[in-house]
């Protein structure tokens, strides 16, 4: 045999270990018979090492990665115009292509696409036609912030686009791609930190407010390093008013998400304006703006249009405020300024996250000037010099001075009460210009889907209140009208003037008016009123000659006026009680009971011609030489009544006392003004028990 090669002569130390073990447990006979030794010549060789297999895997993966990147690279992207353009069809429900090229750089700590002629189509419901063709947009985002979900852009360009935006009168917005979904996240765009958009232009038509706008929109630099800042400009009209609307801010360059952007705005609706000065905390982020405002125009209910919300009709204002937008929630604090000849002070808050609008307010005036209220029912405030009232309350005004009329014709637009809800308190610490001598108001009023309530009206008199609620509800085709009002605790002296000496009635007055109607105006309202009307003075005194005046005792009454006589004599008691059917309030039954005079009439309201027709006829309780009987009379107009005599039987028996005097003794002329019958006092008792049960507070107001 050949001799073993050197290197497998040496010994194996892991055979010698083995021989030595094996030698141990063959001394201790725990150990077979050694085998044979193996020639080291014939040993197996090792098994080579075998690779995993995510080795295998990661290869293909990096090769497929290589292979993507460099079809990324060497792609055409124009290649994905198509499907791009269908895959956002599909999502937004109307028809988006891309004409032009499109360049896409991946590849970049900041990638970025441009995209040429983007058009996108109008949702089916708003016809055919475009509502976006943009020449060029180009758009730039940061890659790492990308990754970890938040969206930054460097830049963000945009070359002559082209809106045309449509609002129908349901309400459906063409740039509405929610496909009727409800959001309640205002518009919000990432920070842009360079935005630049050359030569926009804006068509906006909104059917439901009765806009048209055509504008310009740009953000860029001047040559020369000269920035100018954002500005859209436009021009148009709103409800046949003629409408501009300027907005400019800060420059558009070198953005800093956490530093406040600033921004002016300018909207005019005819006389209407509002004027504002504010910023957004975050740029881009128009959910969150604070602003301070200035409000002027001729009425308040104007602002509809601009805001959405219904608010009343009311003279000429002029109001400043603070706004605060978090989201869907709107605050106005620090409310000021005038309404008319009044001031206004308050809050306000609008939560518009629901489909109806919800607002809260808070506001106080220390001077009402009574007049101003006439507005907020259509009607209009004095027009007098010094006087606030608009062009068009000055005609309304006009006219129903010509006509002698109180209530107003102008009709309630329901649909805008039925567009929101509300919560309003009201309180003015003093009152002027008044018929009667108010002191103070205060009102609680509700919106709830339609439903108009006041409750508790109050008005504060020097003595007592009137009080009550009303409700107006304005579900139906035809709103209606509840009115339930109290008079207590009132005094005459302070109701009646006092002319010519002292007060020429004295005592307490109380009384409830019941009345519903319905109309879409105050007059519609009042013609067609039902219900009941009672007055009640539980007691008191009227000078001497007014009572024998309407006794009629002329002697004695003309005698006590011409020697301004303050001789006082008692009223026992006074009820008027009307029914009212059809807006005509009949009077059944009218009680004057004096110490010397017991005065019954009869009398009726018609609220639809605002003509009133009243008789009172005075009996003596006492024998008079002389006694006209010539019941006193008030008829004319509501807004300006006249008192009379009705001469007629005057007449009567001075012409038979003028035939008497041919054949009698001229003693014979007074006999025919003698009135031989007396009349008893009225059973007051029952008739204040009578007006209690119909809901007078008489006894709350009996002295």
């Amino acid at each position: 045999m050949p001799e073993p090669a050197r290197h497998e002569r040496r010994p194996n130390p892991l055979a010698r270990a083995a021989r030595r073990v094996a030698s141990r447990l063959r001394r201790d006979g725990a150990a077979p018979r050694r085998p044979p030794p193996i020639p080291r010549s014939v040993e197996a060789p090792r098994a080579p090492r075998r690779r995993h297999p995510l080795v295998w895997v990661g290869g293909v993966l990096g090769a497929l990665v290589l292979a993507l990147v460099l079809m990324l690279i060497l792609i055409d992207w124009n290649w994905l115009r198509g499907p791009i353009g269908r895959y956002a069809s599909a999502r937004t429900g109307r028809t988006v292509e891309i004409a032009g090229d499109l360049d896409v750089t991946l590849f970049s700590w900041n990638p970025s696409a441009t995209i040429n002629g983007l058009r996108i189509g109008n949702p089916k419901w708003a016809g055919p036609g475009r509502m976006a063709e943009v020449e060029q947009v180009t758009a730039q985002v940061r890659l790492l912030p990308l990754l970890k979900g938040e969206v930054l852009m460097p830049r963000l360009e945009v070359r002559r686009p082209t809106l045309k935006l449509l609002r129908d009168a349901q309400g459906r917005a063409s740039w509405d791609f929610s496909n009727g979904r409800k959001t309640e996240k205002p518009f919000h765009m990432p920070p842009v930190q360079r935005f630049v958009i050359q030569d926009g232009k804006i068509d906006f038509v909104d059917q439901k407010r009765g806009l048209r706008l055509k504008g310009v929109v740009n953000a860029n630099e001047r040559l020369g390093g000269r920035v100018r800042g954002f500005e859209l400009k436009g021009q148009g009209s709103l409800n046949g008013n003629p409408f501009l609307l300027s907005v400019t801010g800060g420059p558009l360059l070198n953005i800093d998400r956490d530093r406040p952007y600033p921004f002016n705005a300018d909207i005019r609706s005819g006389p209407t304006r509002v004027i504002a000065v504010g910023e957004a905390p975050k740029p881009f982020d128009l959910g969150q703006l604070r602003m301070n405002l200035n409000a002027s125009g001729p009425d308040m209910e104007e602002l509809y249009d601009l805001t959405g919300l219904a608010f009343p009709n009311t003279p000429p204002y002029r109001l400043h405020a603070r706004l605060v937008r978090d989201g869907q929630q709107y605050r106005l604090t620090g409310i000021g300024g005038r309404v008319g000849d009044s001031d206004l002070a308050g809050a306000v808050s609008v939560d518009a996250a629901s489909d109806r609008p919800f607002v809260r307010a808070d506001l106080s005036s220390r001077r009402l000037d009574f007049d101003d209220l006439a507005a907020v029912f259509g009607g209009a405030p004095s027009t007098a010099p010094g006087e606030a009232a608009s062009p068009a309350q000055q005609v309304v005004a006009r006219k129903l001075a010509a006509e002698h009329r109180i209530f107003p014709d102008a009709t309630l637009k329901v649909d805008r009460i039925r567009s929101m809800d509300a919560a309003l308190t009201y309180r003015a610490a003093s009152v002027v210009d008044a018929k009667v001598p108010l002191r103070a108001a205060s009102v609680k009023m509700t919106l709830d889907k339609g439903v108009l309530t006041a409750d508790p009206l109050v008005f504060d008199l020097p003595q007592g209140a009137l009080s009550g609620r009303v409700r107006l509800d304005a579900r139906g085709a035809t709103p209606a009208t509840d009115l339930d009002m109290r008079l207590a605790n009132a005094r005459l002296e302070q109701l009646v003037p006092a002319r010519g000496g002292g007060a020429p009635l004295q005592g307490s007055l109380v009384g409830r008016a019941r009345l519903r109607g319905t109309g879409a105006s105050v007059h519609q309202t009042m013609a067609s009123a039902d219900g009941e009307v009672l007055v009640v003075v539980p007691g008191g005194e009227i000078r001497q000659a007014f009572a024998e005046l309407m006794g009629v005792n002329v002697v004695k009454g003309l005698g006590l006026l011409l020697s301004k006589s303050e001789q006082q004599a008692p009223i026992r008691c006074a009820v008027a009680h009307f029914q009212a059917r059809d807006g005509v309030l009949t009077a059944d039954r009218i009680v004057f009971d004096t110490g010397p005079v017991l005065g019954t009439g009869s009398g009726r309201i018609d609220l639809g011609s605002e003509k009133i027709a009243f008789r009172v006829q005075g009996h003596p309780k006492k024998p008079q030489l002389v006694r006209l009987a010539a019941p006193v009379t008030l008829s004319g107009s509501l807004a300006a009544p006249k008192l009379g005599v009705d001469t007629g039987k005057a007449i009567t028996q001075g012409g038979f006392a003028a035939a008497l005097a041919t054949l009698v003794s001229p003693i014979a002329v007074l006999l025919p003004f003698v009135d031989a019958g007396l009349a008893k006092d009225a059973q007051c008792g029952a008739l204040l028990a009578d007006a209690a049960r119909e809901g007078a507070p008489v006894k709350s107001a009996r002295r």
